[in-house]
Order: C-alpha cells, then sequence, then structure tokens
C-alpha cells in the first residue's frame, strides 16, 4: 500500500491539530486563525483590535512570515505577547509549529490567540491548525475576483472582513459582486466591511469577537 508525502503530512498535521484544539478548549481560550493576500492589512487589523480590546481581553499572537520578525515587532508595540515563526519559505504555518509557540506566549492565560497565518490565499486553507474559528480578510486593493478565484478560501472562513473600505472611491471595486459571490459560496460566513488603518466598521468586528468568547 502506498501512502501519498501529502497525505502523510496532512495526517501528522491533523494530530497535532487535535492536540492544539484540547489545548485551547481545556483552557477556555478562543484561537482565531486569519488568512488573507500579502499586504491585505492582517497586522493593522490585530494591531488596531488589541488596542481596542486591551482593557477587556488578554491577547496573543502567533505570527508567520517566510521571514523576519517585522510584523511580530509591530504586535509586541502594542503591548501584547506575540511570538514570530519564520517558516524558511513554506507556504503556511503548521499545526506542530502552532503547538510549539503556545508556551512562548503563555497561550494558557489568554482569552483570544490570533495565528497570522503566513500571507497567502492558498496553502493556509488545507491546514487545520486546532483553530475554534476561521477568519479571511479580503482588501480592496486586491479586487473583487478572489472570492470566486479562491473558492476554498472563502467557503471555509466564518469571518470574511473587507478591508480598507476607505479605498473603495479611488479603486474598481464591485462590492455587490464581491458579497454576492460571498453569499453563494458561504452563506453562512458573517461579513463585516472594515477599514483597519481609520476604523471604519471596526466595531461589529470587535462586538462578534467579545460574544464568541462570552
Amino acid at each position: 500500500m502506498k501512502v501519498s508525502l501529502n497525505k502523510r503530512i496532512l495526517n501528522r498535521n491533523d494530530e497535532c491539530a487535535q492536540k492544539n484544539k484540547a489545548f485551547f478548549e481545556n483552557h477556555g481560550v478562543l484561537c482565531l486563525n486569519v488568512i488573507s493576500s500579502p499586504g491585505s492589512g492582517k497586522t493593522t487589523l490585530l494591531s488596531r483590535t488589541i488596542l481596542a480590546l486591551k482593557n477587556k481581553l488578554k491577547i496573543g499572537v502567533i505570527e508567520g512570515d517566510i521571514k523576519t520578525d517585522t510584523d511580530a515587532a509591530k504586535i509586541r508595540a502594542t503591548g501584547a505577547a506575540a511570538v514570530q515563526i519564520e517558516t524558511q519559505g513554506a507556504c503556511h504555518l503548521s499545526a506542530v509549529q502552532v503547538h510549539d509557540a503556545l508556551k512562548q506566549i503563555e497561550a494558557a492565560e489568554k482569552d483570544v490567540i490570533f495565528i497570522e497565518n503566513v500571507g497567502n490565499l492558498v496553502c493556509p486553507s488545507a491546514f487545520d491548525l486546532g483553530e475554534k474559528k476561521r477568519v479571511v480578510l479580503l482588501s480592496v486593493p486586491e479586487g473583487d475576483d478572489k472570492p470566486i478565484k479562491y473558492p476554498g478560501t472563502f467557503a471555509g472562513a466564518d469571518v470574511i472582513l473587507i478591508n480598507k473600505m476607505d479605498l473603495i472611491a479611488y479603486i474598481p471595486f464591485d462590492l455587490d459582486r464581491v458579497l454576492t459571490d460571498i453569499r453563494k459560496i458561504n452563506p453562512h460566513a458573517r461579513v463585516f466591511q472594515v477599514s483597519a488603518a481609520t476604523g471604519e466598521g471596526m466595531q461589529q468586528w470587535y462586538d462578534w469577537l467579545c460574544d464568541t468568547i462570552a
């Protein structure tokens, strides 16, 4: 019997993901896997969220990047704990990497752990990290065709944030098309229109986050 390398990798990942999931459930921690293209505004979104909710929630962040700890440094500047995982070329984080990072940010003591995955709309969606919810960002400058071009990623989202709405007057972007495509692909996802840079629409995201923890 032959077992493909990809299948073995996914099986090992899923085994560790279940351990991560049990850890989060046992400690009452909400874990969110944040997926998007590079430059969509994930780090800005998380930084603003941390600053807005720092008196309500204890938040930690696991950052995934191919190189550098630039994003982790931005998160630490908000006062939140952050650990950087350099994937050294890999296009996604794995459950094993997340498992190894949990102690470094004292995850058991947090209310929320954000996993900011490597910027990519393909690979990260195939790997369960043990998260409770998946959050997908789509930014206006990326274009309005992304939900239909990457349906698997958007279909697996619990929340979809359409970010950089402050730019919609300056960039061709058919919002009605995007909302229609999302509803076809994933009618159950919560969709929020926000600008992490200006704060527009962010309160609805904060409310969802706090309600999900409660």
